[in-house]
């Protein structure tokens, strides 16, 4: 149970939250605070952010906690609102990051009540408690042995928890849900056991396999409830969150006032302008490159012909595929740095691999996974995407087609450099812990897309025109990825709908359009982000060439923005006219 006592003062409150002394002042001190509270009530989030001191706290969810964890984040929101004293700039924004976080915490455990809505805040909690504890190289088996029975039990109270708050879920959801209780069970009573035979010792924790056993009986507990309870008033809900609850999303996601309708329609605007250069670079190219063959006489035709020629000069085999993206890492190395674009940071810490098979329909796209903010080694991982050479070889052309050479050369930059990787390697280095933990999320899809143009402009495989046009149709694609998933989650469109008008009307190739779907049902908001956030980042760049004249320097404007970290873009003109 959280301890509080609140002294009441003109000037400020104190109060005691989880634990911890806290004086709610200046914007800073509210960061540290914050943090300091939201690592005790998410300690597996803190962990995962690379935070290793959370591995000894574990999720309470139970109704006290709860309450106390809102009535925390309402004290923080008045806090935030009311405060009007002028700060510094930086101080400023990461109070501004700090209000819509606080305004989502409370969005989700006092309107939306995800606890009385949602097995599934539990049962990823149950069934991977002692996950991080056995993996841990940093702890012996005396500390693992210790904190395995401390997770028995935080995983019998988040079953208690479970029990008494869910009222009620989606149908699949709660029969997903059991089925993943009923093989953590098995873990528990079976496994565990096993895995840590020989660590027990009386002083750590007492007769641990009938902990285990214990466990295990909550969990099956927890499942005939839902069985009995649950289970039979579950219904079927729609997938899609709905118009009133997208815009609210929207809001708080780009901290601005921007409406769905507003999205759908600068997006659609941008697919139109965007279809119309497309067909320009194609007419251009074809005319270059074949003079004595007549032109196709319709836009779609000449389209689908300077396409063919681009899914052409495509890798043959996945071997093929990752020494080009080697030689790609390093040219696009030179080029940032032969072109005085930005500082590249001293020491790499990247590797690229094929994705494996394992990681299911990921491994068909890829993946940069990278090194959580706080670890200590920040090693990043490009995943490339991969297929089976098992599968059928016109089905694997067909999928290399889609991840052809000059798609590539753009994914480089968006990916790598000066993209994903190098923004996220540089603003590691922040003092800001919030805009790690809490960043602008508009920011990084924004900043990754925008960085293509730049390099592009900068002459960036100029004698290459399939270069640009693989470009112009990523560019397409983020403008689809915002239009389709406002119109699903508002409009009631359906996967056939999406299919359709992103392959014909937004020219996606087949790979990507497939793959669309899933992700706007998991994250309709950061589809927008490509789009939205590339879009402020261009203006950004304009306006700043305007502001200057002469004296505007890319190198410094590039750093400054990856230095400064995930902030809303809106922030930057600021900072650069107080540099």
């Amino acid at each position: 149970m959280f301890k509080r006592i609140l002294i009441k003062s003109p000037l400020i409150h104190i109060f005691l939250f989880l634990g911890l002394n806290t004086v709610l002042a200046t914007p800073a001190d509210l960061g540290a605070t914050y943090i300091e509270a939201w690592k005790k009530f998410y300690p597996s989030k803190a962990l995962n952010q690379g935070i290793h001191t959370a591995i000894f706290d574990y999720e309470n969810y139970s109704t006290n906690n709860i309450e106390e964890w809102l009535t925390f984040n309402q004290k923080m929101l008045a806090q935030l609102s009311a405060n009007n004293t002028p700060y510094v700039i930086e101080n400023r924004i990461d109070a501004r990051l700090l209000k819509v976080q606080v305004q989502e915490e409370i969005n989700k455990w006092g309107d939306k009540k995800i606890q009385q809505h949602s097995l599934n805040l539990y049962t990823p909690l149950i069934a991977k408690a002692t996950d991080k504890v056995l993996a841990a190289a940093y702890l012996t088996n005396r500390e693992k042995t210790k904190l395995i029975c401390q997770r028995l039990d935080a995983v019998q109270n988040l079953c208690a928890a479970a029990k008494k708050s869910l009222i009620k879920d989606d149908k699949a959801a709660i029969e997903r849900g059991i089925k993943n209780l009923a093989k953590a069970a098995i873990f528990y009573e079976t496994e565990l056991p096993d895995l840590t035979k020989g660590w027990q010792s009386s002083a750590s924790c007492k007769n641990l396999d009938i902990h285990c056993q214990t466990t295990a009986t909550h969990i099956q507990d927890l499942i005939t409830h839902l069985q009995t309870k649950i289970l039979p008033k579950a219904k079927t809900t729609k997938a899609t969150i709905g118009k009133t609850e997208y815009a609210r999303r929207l809001a708080l996601y780009t901290d601005s006032n921007l409406s769905p309708d507003q999205l759908s329609s600068i997006a659609l605007a941008e697919i139109q302008t965007v279809r119309n250069l497309i067909g320009e670079v194609s007419e251009q190219y074809l005319k270059k490159q074949y003079p004595t063959k007549a032109l196709p006489n319709d836009y779609k035709s000449i389209v689908k012909a300077a396409f063919a020629d681009m899914e052409k000069d495509a890798p043959t085999s996945g071997e093929d595929y990752l020494e080009f993206w080697l030689e790609l890492r390093d040219a696009a190395i030179d080029f940032i740095e032969k072109k005085e674009i930005a500082t590249l940071p001293d020491f790499q810490t990247l590797r690229i691999i094929p994705a494996p098979e394992s990681a299911g329909p990921a491994a068909r796209i890829g993946w940069v996974d990278s090194a959580p903010p706080f670890a200590p080694n920040p090693l990043t991982t490009l995943y490339l995407p991969s297929i089976p050479d098992t599968l059928p070889a016109q089905e694997q052309k067909d999928f290399w087609a889609s991840f052809n050479k000059p798609f590539n050369r753009m994914i480089v930059i968006h990916e790598l450099f000066p993209g994903h990787y190098m923004q996220i390697k540089i603003s590691r280095a922040t003092p800001h812990p919030v805009r790690l933990l809490f960043p602008y999320a508009v920011y990084f899809e924004g900043w990754a897309t925008f960085t293509e143009r730049v390099l592009l402009d900068a002459g960036w495989e100029q004698d290459n025109p399939l270069t640009f046009l693989a470009h112009l149709r990523k560019r397409l694609e983020n403008a689809n990825r915002a239009y389709t998933s406002m119109q699903v989650h508002c409009n009631d469109w359906t996967q056939a709908q999406v299919m359709e008008f992103s392959t014909e009307t937004s020219l996606l190739a087949p790979q990507f359009a497939k793959s669309l779907w899933g992700r706007i049902m998991r994250s309709p908001m950061q589809l927008t982000s490509y789009f939205l956030g590339g879009q402020q980042f261009t203006a950004l760049l304009a306006a700043e060439k305007k502001r200057l004249g002469k004296a505007f320097n890319l190198t410094d404007f590039m750093d400054t923005i990856m230095q400064v970290g995930a902030i809303p873009i809106d922030e930057f003109s600021g900072i650069f006219e107080a540099k």
